[in-house]
């Protein structure tokens, strides 16, 4: 540039102008060697360091010696050389320790960084930690509250446990029993035969709560009784007819069927329609009788209480709760993480510091260099602690006024 510049001026003004220019012309040639060596590398790694380390100090220096070779151009023509020139070299004082401060930050940004990084894998290692003594211990502690509570007076856990137990080998024994007969009946009127697992998953579950409901029956039977309202008695009497009716007709039947070849084999007596609905009904009654006086009398009343959402500890312990006692694996984290919500902002703000005040502190070098050259003094007063101190010594230049050395007291 300066060559053809050079060549567009007289011929007598050329040897002036080459021995003016002389002061540039190598600071062309070098700024071409460092910038290029700051952008340039083996792949893209390289470039990529090498740009972020020494990049914005190599421009920092470029511009630092087109400012200070521009100065000495004007170096006779001033007044207050002797400040002039203080200024000068206060400006690549600067240069040098915002260059030592661009790498300090650079080296602070990743330690917090890390840090940063370093907090978030502790915190995730807390949850999963937490979750996984949550996974292990829960079973330990639902037992542990199970015995405690049985172990109180009035809690008939053993009895409620059976019931439970009693109700699903009924529905079992049953749904073998009535399969074939249920099979055949879905056949007829889907007009496909299901297999013997979707049957099974259709009919278990009804008959657990089929069996459930006789001894719910029988409960409210027994309190009716136990008031002695007639009214209630002959109602409840008529409803547990109907339960009883429905269970030896359609699951007791079928079992008493499934013994009659045994019964004619050994008797050589063939059970009619009566004679089997009367064995279905004394099987019904024996079972239910054995099973009532045993644990269901207990148990059902547990059950119910459960269902309705009701305290089962019984009529001793009168107003007693249970209360299941569950860890916490999730919610003291997220509420920690609530309660720092300010110090997220700090750290927030303090990253942008350290991501902006490196680079800005060079800019305000290369400004400073600037500025001495026009007005003899810098513009900024350097390092920055901050944003705000940023922010405050950006300055305001008025035609004619005297602008104050930022930091300086009026």
């Amino acid at each position: 540039m300066l060559a053809s510049l050079q060549q567009a001026l007289p011929t007598q003004w050329q040897d002036t102008f080459r021995f003016l220019a002389s002061g540039f012309t190598w600071i062309l040639d070098w700024q071409g060697t460092a910038l290029g060596f700051a952008v340039s590398g083996a792949n893209g790694w390289v470039i990529a360091l090498k740009s972020t380390l020494i990049l914005l100090p190599c421009a920092l220096l470029v511009a630092g010696l087109w400012c200070t070779m521009a100065s000495l151009y004007t170096l006779p023509f001033r007044s207050g050389r002797g400040g002039f020139l203080t200024a000068l070299l206060m400006s690549w004082w600067d240069a040098g320790r915002m260059t030592w401060f661009y790498w300090a930050g650079l080296v602070r940004l990743i330690l917090v960084v890390v840090g940063w990084v370093w907090s978030l894998l502790k915190l995730a290692g807390s949850l999963l930690a937490r979750l996984v003594k949550f996974i292990v211990t829960s079973p330990f502690a639902l037992l542990d509250w199970g015995t405690r509570q049985y172990f109180q007076p009035g809690v008939p856990w053993i009895a409620f446990l059976l019931i439970l137990l009693w109700s699903a080998l009924e529905a079992t024994v049953f749904t073998f029993t009535l399969r074939p007969t249920l099979t055949e009946v879905l056949a007829d009127l889907t007009g496909s035969e299901l297999s013997g697992w979707a049957v099974t998953l259709i009919l278990w579950p009804f008959l657990f709560i089929l069996i459930s409901g006789s001894f719910a029956a029988i409960q409210a039977l027994a309190e009716a009784i136990r008031t002695k309202k007639t009214s209630q008695i002959i109602s409840m009497a008529l409803v547990e007819s109907f339960v009883m009716f429905f269970e030896v007709m359609f699951l007791y039947r079928e079992l008493i069927d499934a013994i009659t070849p045994w019964i004619a084999q050994q008797t050589g007596f063939q059970l009619g329609f009566f004679s089997t609905l009367a064995m279905a009904s004394f099987g019904w009654i024996g079972v239910r009788a054995m099973t009532w006086f045993l644990f269901g009398r207990f148990g059902t009343p547990a059950l119910l209480g459960i269902l309705a959402r009701q305290n089962i500890a019984g009529p001793q312990r009168g107003g007693a709760t249970l209360e299941v006692q569950s860890a916490e694996f999730w919610r003291g984290p997220v509420a920690a993480l609530k309660a720092e919500t300010e110090w997220f902002k700090r750290e927030a703000r303090e990253t942008f510091e350290l991501l902006s005040l490196p680079v800005l502190q060079l800019l305000a070098a290369v400004v400073n260099f600037a500025v001495v050259v026009i007005l003899g003094r810098p513009a900024f007063t350097l390092p920055f602690r901050n944003l705000e101190q940023v922010l405050a010594n950006t300055p305001q230049f008025a035609p004619g006024a005297r602008h104050p050395v930022p930091g300086a007291t009026a």
